[in-house]
């Protein structure tokens, strides 16, 4: 288990650097850089074997929170519009929400195995 979870958080550590990159050229790029760095630092933290569920339970929450707020209204419509056009350029706001949405999820996801391996060594 110890062999897998290095692996897995060492992939998202990269990850999560590119997504930090790639929001470099957004509206908000100190929002959504931050988000991303804290989260591949956690990643970083877990493959030494560190998971600090007080903060990852905050920024977990944070997350959803925050995906619940940018939840597009029309998010099956925007998935239907990007597979349709197979264009990933910025053509609505509610692309960019619903892009920033699926952010934050997969952040909160990856954040809970996180803290859900660090509980599971507590106890």
């Amino acid at each position: 288990m110890k062999t897998f979870t290095k692996y897995f958080f060492s992939i998202w550590i990269v990850v999560f650097l590119l997504f930090a990159y790639w929001q470099i050229n957004d509206p908000d790029p100190e929002i959504w850089v931050s988000i991303y760095i804290i989260a591949a630092l956690f990643s970083g933290m877990a493959v030494k074997g560190k998971h600090p569920l007080i903060p990852l339970s905050i920024s977990i929450i944070a997350c959803l929170i925050g995906a619940i707020y940018f939840f597009p209204e029309s998010v099956w419509e925007w998935i239907g519009f990007e597979l349709e056009n197979k264009d990933l350029t910025m053509k609505t706001k509610e692309s960019e929400e619903a892009r920033e949405t699926f952010g934050l999820l997969i952040v909160a996801i990856i954040l809970s195995v996180s803290a859900y391996v660090g509980w599971k060594k507590k106890n």
